[in-house]
């Protein structure tokens, strides 16, 4: 061989190999979808120690299923929603996950609960071409994908993330109290690392070194050691990235001590029922959020609306974690209806890249997607319990 013929034969073979990432295509599943029917799954914690988010956030998909079947549905289809319970457990994610890719044919998993169940679990939709579209978790790995892995682009998250929502209120914070000694408790899981994260990296950020850094085990009651542990280490603010239960029990650890010190909740911690089951011990929490709750007595128009429908569907007053289950599955139908009445897997895939806004009625931050971003949301709120009920201290934070 001419080393011309050589060279042209070896300039061929880089420039398949260069196009070969480019050329993968994600495998989108049309499993699901009917002349009558699109058949969503989602996994909740119904029974586990997060059941008191994983009940509303159910009760929340439900009503926006109703809601949309009554108007017709989507193009004509109706929407039938498979709820399968994963008790915060890995292993029933998995299991739960499986039976709906497998034995009930869903179409997209919406709004799967918790950050080691969906971490666990998402392999499964992967590798069967279903899309995993805005779970109950804000970590990095629902929305970061690798463009050299074409299954990954499956993934779309309109949560604002615990990294980032973390350093923003963070940041906030240490420049309105100038704090000194900072510190944090986190659970010990993919929910707390990312929290933890968000933490180190804006100390990071401002020179500042943390006073404490303390952890417990997913499910604990007892935080007796991690408080004292803070307290004499000096803490002025605790980051918790905690749930709900847990920054209770953190806090009332605190009173008990006659420890006065400022504390402030990643995300999860922003929900009714802190202040209502914490009243005085809780009294004071600053926590990241989203959007500003609404409440039955101050809300006005399509929000109050929405409010009482739930109450009468549900016998119980909606909450953070119903208007985004609720919002879940409207997102889902809005990009479903830009797919058009002929849908597919790659058209709903195409119809979420779009860059098309969705609003909801809450006033949240626009819900929007591009080929490269599958994340919506970014912009911080900080939020504080005051007379029992969580009020807006400042908006529209980044760090």
């Amino acid at each position: 061989m001419s080393k011309s013929l050589k060279a042209l034969g070896l300039a061929v073979s880089a420039l398949a190999l260069t196009c070969l990432p480019a050329a993968a295509q994600t495998k989108v599943t049309n499993e699901g979808i009917s002349p009558t029917e699109i058949v969503i799954g989602t996994h909740q914690d119904l029974s586990g120690p997060i059941k008191v988010w994983g009940v509303p956030v159910s009760n929340g998909m439900k009503m926006a299923v109703e809601e949309i079947n009554a108007g017709g549905g989507i193009n004509g289809r109706k929407i039938k929603m498979i709820l399968e319970d994963n008790g915060y457990d890995p292993k029933k994610a998995v299991l739960a996950s499986q039976k709906m890719v497998e034995r009930d044919k869903v179409f997209a998993m919406i709004g799967p609960m918790g950050s080691p169940t969906v971490l666990a679990a998402q392999d499964v939709l992967f590798d069967a071409g279903v899309l995993q579209l805005f779970p109950l978790t804000a970590a990095e790995f629902t929305f970061k994908f690798d463009p050299a892995k074409p299954q990954e682009r499956l993934k779309f998250n309109n949560l604002l993330p615990y990294v980032e929502s973390t350093r923003a209120a963070l940041k906030y914070m240490m420049e309105w109290k100038n704090f000194k000694k900072p510190c944090i408790m986190h659970q010990d899981d993919e929910y707390g690392k990312n929290v933890l994260d968000g933490f180190t990296q804006q100390l990071g950020a401002m020179k500042v070194q943390p006073a404490s850094v303390t952890s417990y085990k997913r499910g604990a009651s007892d935080f007796s050691a991690q408080v004292a542990k803070m307290k004499a280490d000096g803490c002025d603010l605790v980051v918790l990235g905690t749930v709900i239960r847990e920054t209770i029990g953190a806090m009332n650890e605190a009173k008990k001590l006659g420890w006065d010190v400022t504390f402030l909740g990643a995300t999860p911690t922003n929900v009714l029922e802190v202040p209502a089951l914490g009243k005085e011990a809780v009294e004071g929490l600053y926590a990241a959020s989203g959007f500003e709750i609404p409440y039955e007595d101050t809300a006005k128009g399509k929000v109050k609306d929405w409010l009482v429908n739930y109450k009468k569907m549900f016998n119980t007053d909606a909450n953070t974690q119903a208007i985004i289950g609720y919002n879940a599955v409207m997102t889902f139908a809005f990009y479903a209806q830009k797919a058009g009445k002929d849908l597919t897997g790659q058209k709903m895939l195409d119809s979420l890249e779009s860059g098309d806004k969705f609003l909801d009625i809450f006033s949240s931050p626009p819900t929007k997607f591009s080929k490269t971003d599958h994340l919506a949301n970014t912009i911080t709120q900080v939020q504080q319990v005051k007379g029992g009920r969580w009020v807006l201290v400042k908006d529209n934070l980044m760090f």
